[in-house]
């Protein structure tokens, strides 16, 4: 595995982190994550960079708002540390392995980032059940229906695309503004295209959204249901790895789900099952080895679930104080730049 250290700093395509107004001295944290964080790299996978950045003054007290910085060349995202705050108390599996990485991938961490570091106990809950569940779920489904889709008619190919869509909204809320259930509805039913007897039509009754949410969350929708218009161009060596690394995930999401029940830690890089996983990324598991061995874990999890010690909902008020106090002592302090 190719070491990505601190220099990735000085790299000209990531001069955005010091140039940026909500970046530079305002982050407090920046770590390696995506397969580097799990693992699970191989020689061509990409750089994965997230990090946690404290909002300027502006977007606290004035107009301005900020909730995250994305460039998409690095594939790098720096969330504001109150949006981030407010997803780790979800129990966003996304943004609670980022405070499990092992000390090797921070790139940069300052004091305030040690101290959001320290406290990852206290975003976790038994939601992580849920959210946990619901992203292992949507890897299974996206496994399964890639492999049953080829040998579908049309009216049963809709039924996975519906499947798969309505267990995708199970976990929006980890992810976007909860709208009421019953909001968005999904349904197939007789369809006005003369090439098509039926497909999938929708119902929305929903006020006063967030339209960037929702634009998010019909990208989602509009993505799966493009997957699966693609299947008559598929390359079918490159959709075989893609299967791979989405039954990996499925594993890997359910083994650190099961030790965050268990254990209330959050460890992001899977030594002990570091050789298992890559096996499943090669191919050396048939199917049937690989529903087995997700029939395996996912009992774990089930188990782990009924009898896990973590609280009902995270101790919100005792957040609070915390991002409290990184506030006032970020603004009251001294600021470290990175360098």
């Amino acid at each position: 595995m190719n070491k990505v250290t601190k220099e990735i700093l000085n790299k000209e395509e990531y001069k955005f982190i010091h140039s940026n107004e909500n970046l530079g001295e305002n982050i407090i944290y920046l770590t390696l994550s995506g397969s580097i964080g799990y693992g699970t790299n191989i020689d061509n996978s990409d750089v994965d960079l997230r990090g946690i950045t404290i909002e300027r003054k502006e977007n606290i007290y004035g107009f301005q708002s900020f909730e995250q910085f994305e460039d998409t060349a690095t594939d790098t995202v720096i969330y504001g540390l109150r949006k981030f705050v407010s997803l780790a108390l979800k129990g966003n599996p996304n943004i609670l392995e980022l405070l499990g990485t092992k000390d090797e991938y921070i790139i940069y961490m300052n004091k305030y980032g040690e101290a959001l570091r320290k406290n990852r106990e206290l975003f976790l809950s038994k939601r992580v059940i849920h959210t946990f569940g619901n992203y292992a779920t949507a890897q299974l489904r996206r496994l399964q229906n890639a492999l049953a889709r080829d040998e579908y008619p049309k009216e049963e190919k809709e039924k996975y695309i519906l499947n798969t869509i309505n267990n995708q909204m199970n976990h929006f809320s980890s992810n976007y503004t909860e709208f009421p259930k019953g909001s968005i509805k999904l349904y197939i039913d007789k369809s006005d295209k003369n090439e098509i007897e039926t497909e999938i039509l929708m119902d929305i009754h929903i006020d006063k959204y967030s339209l960037r949410d929702f634009k998010s969350i019909y990208s989602e929708m509009s993505n799966i249901v493009h997957d699966y218009d693609k299947l008559n161009h598929r390359n079918r060596k490159k959709d075989e790895g893609k299967l791979l690394k989405h039954a990996m995930h499925l594993i890997r999401l359910l083994i650190m789900g099961t030790e965050i029940l268990k254990t209330h830690e959050i460890n992001t890089y899977r030594e002990k099952e570091h050789d298992l996983l890559m096996d499943i990324r090669k191919g050396k598991y048939s199917y049937d080895e690989l529903f087995k061995l997700v029939e395996l874990y996912d009992f774990n999890f089930k188990e782990a679930s009924v009898n896990t010690t973590l609280p009902k909902e995270p101790d919100e008020r005792q957040v609070e104080e915390l991002l409290i106090s990184l506030y006032e002592r970020y603004y009251n302090g001294t600021r470290k730049i990175i360098k």
